[in-house]
């Protein structure tokens, strides 16, 4: 862990903020792995020896909170000085019949629960003594540590790819430095001289003022201000940008056809739209990821467009055998990562947008031609929005924390979502993996499904990791709105084979017949 405390971003704390019992804001993965015939260590104990060995890859991983006094502003993150991984690292218990089955129903009830805020905000759960000579691993990390893009990147710290763990070696142990008032103002004054010596576009992007790095209130007023200075010199020079990214907005809400597509972004209420319990239900399911490429080709999308069709395919079923699908095509709330290339920084860089299933369609191949022509136009309505998401998502005010709080518990324990129209229907997130096989302490990994967060409003969310050759997708429901999650589950297989048979020349039909 770096030395100094590092406050959160607007965006990482918002997480914390909305967090409440009936919505945890923890995201993680069951993962499947095979021991090999010949395995006579613990892995248990090997699992644990082999991250405690590399925590200096992930130094969000012995990171602890420190709150604001008063919640005047956002928490940092400080180093636990108490760490001890045997408060991370457990061993679970898993009942007969040992199957994966049970584990999901496992998973699902330990998803509910909120992590401890005292500690570092994660936990690993290991599961022995299932069949096949498999194990199962369930882990979770709260939002506020990490996205989508950070934990591929957590990937390569906890996997190897070979059976032999690669051996890592330790960084040098440096002495903690401590700023003191006379380096403090000394760096304000170069700071100060940069910001007139540079052109103001140029230090929009380069000015960093000091910060004291102590959590009593003079300190944390002090930086406080240093912040708001910094945030106002980069918005000075993001200005033209700005200005820019809302004339395009206007004129896509000033042309007809633009209004047509954002009609088509509203959602319809359905009774996946409704307040959420604090318990969760859990399904994962896989689907050949080289096959559901193939078709996104022979439909001329995108993989993505692939995963909101089969996602769109198993909502239209379910709902339908309940006869409670709306006429209105129904919608998708999708993550997108701002994440450059090579950015492995623990925390939250990403945006989202709306886009339609194309519910209303019964027709598996129409449907996902009609995603494509939508999620298309979603794009270009968002596009001018992506690019002002930098300069809006690190905003900060003094006494927002308790504030945004206080909303989030009263949006909660009043039910709005039941009455409010819904901002989308569903969650649906796609995050690319490696293809390449990859091992945890010599146990080789089969599957990892994604277990993520339901949210009043958005009960299900359906999140899909690429893994080798396979898609592994994981629902994740409150367990009032769908008691058994599986159901859906269970119909992915029967609505890949449909979208397959869709895009299938009649010729490959009659030979494979």
């Amino acid at each position: 862990m770096a030395e100094a405390s590092r406050k959160l971003s607007s965006m990482d704390a918002s997480f914390l903020y909305l967090e409440t019992p009936e919505m945890p804001m923890h995201v993680g993965s069951m993962a499947i792995f095979r021991l090999p015939d010949d395995y006579k260590g613990d892995f248990f104990e090997d699992f644990k020896a082999m991250i405690a060995s590399r925590l200096h890859i992930a130094p969000i991983l012995k990171a602890r909170l420190e709150k604001a006094p008063l919640d005047i502003d956002h928490p940092s993150w400080v180093e636990d000085d108490q760490f001890d991984i045997d408060r991370h690292i457990f061993r679970g218990s898993l009942p007969a019949p040992h199957d994966r089955a049970t584990l999901e129903r496992i998973v699902g009830w330990m998803h509910a629960k909120l992590l401890n805020r005292a500690r570092p905000l994660w936990e690993f759960y290991v599961f022995e003594g299932m069949k096949n000579n498999e194990i199962g691993l369930y882990s979770k990390m709260h939002h506020a540590c990490i996205d989508g893009g950070a934990g591929a990147a957590l990937t390569s710290m906890i996997y190897d790819v070979t059976p032999i763990p690669r051996e890592i070696e330790k960084p040098e142990v440096r002495a903690k430095q401590r700023q003191e008032p006379r380096d403090i103002a000394a760096s304000f004054i170069d700071s100060y001289q940069q910001l007139w010596r540079q052109p103001l576009e140029g230090t929009a992007k380069g000015i960093e003022l000091p910060r004291s790095g102590k959590s009593d209130i003079g300190s944390i007023l002090f930086d406080n201000a240093m912040f708001q200075i910094e945030s106002a010199v980069k918005f000075a020079g993001s200005i033209p940008t700005m200005v820019k990214s809302a004339s395009d907005v206007m004129a896509k809400i000033a042309d007809p056809k633009s209004r047509d597509n954002l009609n088509s972004m509203l959602s319809p209420p359905t009774l996946l739209n409704k307040t959420i319990s604090s318990e969760r239900s859990f399904a994962g399911v896989s689907v050949p990821l080289s096959a559901a490429k193939a078709v996104a080709k022979q439909a001329g999308g995108k993989l993505n467009d692939v995963v909101l069709a089969l996602s769109s395919g198993v909502v239209r079923r379910y709902l339908k055998e309940r006869g409670a699908l709306p006429a209105k095509a129904m919608t998708a709330a999708v993550p997108i990562s701002l994440r450059e290339e090579g950015n492995t920084d623990s925390n939250n860089q990403v945006f989202g947008m709306i886009c339609s299933i194309a519910s209303n369609i019964e027709d598996p191949k129409e449907r996902l031609e009609a995603i494509i022509a939508q999620s298309t136009k979603s794009k270009e309505m968002s596009h001018p929005l992506r690019a002002l998401m930098p300069q809006v998502s690190n905003i900060s005010m003094l006494g927002a924390p308790i504030m945004v709080q206080i909303l989030a518990l009263l949006y909660s324990r009043t039910n709005l979502s039941d009455v409010l129209p819904p901002a989308a229907n569903i969650t649906v997130s796609n995050v690319p993996g490696p293809r390449q096989t990859l091992y945890a302490a010599g146990a080789e990994l089969l599957h990892i499904f994604p277990v993520s967060i339901s949210t009043h409003g958005l009960a299900l969310n359906i999140t899909v990791q690429s893994y080798r050759d396979q898609l592994d997708f994981g629902f994740i429901a409150g367990a009032n709105i769908i008691p058994h999650v599986q159901v859906l589950a269970d119909m992915m297989p029967e609505e890949f084979a449909a979208l397959q048979a869709a895009f299938t020349p009649p010729d490959a039909l009659k030979t494979a017949s």
